[in-house]
């Protein structure tokens, strides 16, 4: 039977726990006190995805409880009353959007199966912000999805692979843009559709594309006005350009290694400015602007991040690019706004432990502005900050039940590969651990493995075993994206080689500072995690004791091929 996501983070920790060789079951802190339960570090998140309405005046957020389907429910903030407008008995409240100040559309996923098939036809609907006009517009897994409170549309519902664009969007009309991808016999992507939606009506327009393309843009108002094709291993980026409405290429790459000229776009600034990341000859990753006249990307970066890849995204308002919000070892926010930096910094100044994301309505008028912070002890929690009064008031935490004080520093380190390569790494130890203390050292391997790990804050797996007395090592080893393309390419074709050696040098670092016990380490992982954790007790049978596999990839000519039986998901183009 398949399992939630929350049920199956539990029994992979508890598996863990009891595969260790060297735990020992505990029922008390050193001091005496309970442990934080199991349950509070994994059950799935009683409040998130908070958004302020295009005016400031509402703000809709997922809530939910202990043993509950996470809810949506929209606060008035002049009020303060609170409405839930969206509840299923069969389903959780997934990603939601404000298609205007009255009405909200989402999707919905199912935390009661098993983590690949949970965002599996995501479905779409609409609703008011009073709750009412719900409204459901595409199917969800092949078939309309009707809970209760809401009637089938008269209109064919739009088909399960249709799902909301990334970014805001106009929020003026009952329209927004979706993406529907149009599949191939094998299931692989021939094309996506961009669909300008009417969320009360169900009606549906179909950009016209300059060809096969994989993803769309939006521009500062909310218009189609970048597409992006992917064809024989080729990237072409194509522009509607504004002055006569017709599509033009912008350029044109090889989709897996770049080369002169190579970029992938961002976002578009309110004076339409396109802004891209690029390498511009460089190992790391930066934010330039594009030069429509040249064809290029302009020679100056304006955001550069210090042994880091830039990612990020635009932050603007009303005609103006405020900043951008980026990702190092942590979040961060760099803005070009003077008023956002004081704004910044006197919410700071009121959270000091705290990374502060700071987010405003669309509104220049608007009273509020919402606050996301989160540190390594402290799961993330939604805070509003009243720019009239200077007040802050919280809102609701990810995980009410975790104890900031009971949670493990983490410390954001590098160490040396056996060949020299530097290798960036997350070490989270129990609260209260003595420096000199040799502990019991977990190796967690990330999945992927082309992406990026972990990043600095908190993390249910890691806290949940420092909390039973284990260190928790996480490298970023080479194949691991954000650290420059030598460190993303340098892991090609190593599977089970110098990657592997770059997670065994790391365990053997930490015996080496006098961190872990060497008679006391274990390697566990997901996905390339798992197929990590078996490699390595075959390659490194003396460093680990034990080995905790999950969702493991074990047969990677079956990864690559697939037999009769089974299908490979990896599309041609990856495989060559």
């Amino acid at each position: 039977m398949p399992l939630s996501n929350a049920v199956l983070r539990r029994s992979a920790a508890l598996a863990l726990c009891l595969a260790l060789p060297f735990c020992i079951p505990v029922e008390a802190a050193p001091d005496g006190t309970a442990l934080p339960a199991l349950s509070s570090f994994f059950e799935n998140a009683s409040f998130g995805g908070a958004i302020l309405s295009p005016s400031g005046r509402y703000l809709a957020a997922r809530t939910g409880g202990a043993g509950q389907r996470l809810m949506l429910a929209v606060i008035d903030l002049q009020d303060n009353k609170s409405k839930v407008v969206a509840a299923y008995s069969d389903a959780d409240i997934g990603r939601v959007v404000w298609v205007n100040d009255e009405r909200l559309a989402f999707d919905v996923t199912d935390r009661a199966t098993a983590p690949g098939e949970e965002n599996l036809g995501a479905g779409l609907y609409a609703v008011n912000r009073d709750g009412a006009g719900l409204r459901q517009l595409a199917t969800r897994r092949g078939e309309a999805f009707v809970s209760e409170g809401m009637s089938r549309a008269k209109r064919p519902l739009l088909p399960w692979h249709t799902f909301l664009m990334h970014g805001a969007g106009a929020q003026d009309s009952e329209f927004l843009y979706v993406t529907s991808p149009v599949l191939d016999t094998r299931g692989e992507v021939r094309t996506v559709d961009l669909l300008r939606l009417d969320t009360l009506s169900g009606r549906t327009t179909t950009v016209a594309a300059p060809g096969p393309v994989r993803s769309w843009m939006l521009d500062h108002e909310g218009k189609p006005r970048l597409a992006v094709g992917r064809h024989d291993g080729v990237t072409t980026i194509y522009y509607l350009d504004p002055a006569d409405g017709r599509w033009r290429t912008l350029a044109s790459y090889n989709a897996y290694t770049g080369g002169r000229g190579a970029f992938s776009p961002l976002g578009f600034g309110p004076d339409g400015t396109l802004y891209v990341t690029a390498r511009g000859g460089k190992d790391k990753l930066a934010l330039y602007a594009f030069d429509y006249a040249t064809g290029k990307i302009k020679p100056e970066a304006l955001v550069e991040t210090a042994g880091y890849d830039f990612a990020g995204r635009l932050l603007t308002r009303r005609g103006k690019l405020l900043g951008v919000r980026y990702e190092t070892d942590a979040e961060g926010t760099a803005w070009f706004d003077p008023a956002m930096q004081a704004l910044q910094d006197k919410i700071d100044k009121l959270l000091p432990s705290t990374i502060d994301s700071v987010s405003l309505p669309a509104a220049p008028d608007a009273q509020w502005a919402l606050v996301r912070a989160y540190s390594d002890v402290q799961p993330a929690t939604y805070l509003l900050y009243n720019l009239q009064t200077g007040k802050l008031d919280r809102l609701g935490t990810a995980h009410p039940g975790i104890d900031s004080r009971r949670m493990g520093r983490q410390e954001v380190l590098h160490y040396k590969a056996r060949d020299g390569l530097d290798v960036p790494a997350l070490l989270t130890r129990p609260a209260g651990a003595a420096k000199d203390a040799k502990l019991p050292l977990v190796v967690l391997v990330h999945g992927g493995p082309y992406v990026r790990g972990s990043t600095w804050g908190w993390d249910p797996e890691s806290q949940f075993l420092a909390s039973r007395g284990y260190a928790v090592l996480e490298p970023s080893f080479r194949g691991t994206t954000g650290f420059g393309v030598k460190h993303f390419m340098a892991g090609w074709k190593q599977w089970g080689l110098a990657m592997q050696d770059d997670i065994a040098d790391g365990a053997r670092w930490a015996i080496a500072q006098g961190i872990a016990d060497p008679r006391r380490i274990c390697i566990a992982g997901a996905s390339y995690g798992g197929y990590a954790t078996l490699m390595g007790l075959a390659r490194d049978p003396d460093l680990y004791r034990c080995g905790v596999d999950w969702a493991g990839v074990t047969d990677i000519g079956l990864l690559y091929n697939g037999h009769w039986g089974v299908q490979s998901n990896v599309s041609e183009e990856w495989r060559q």
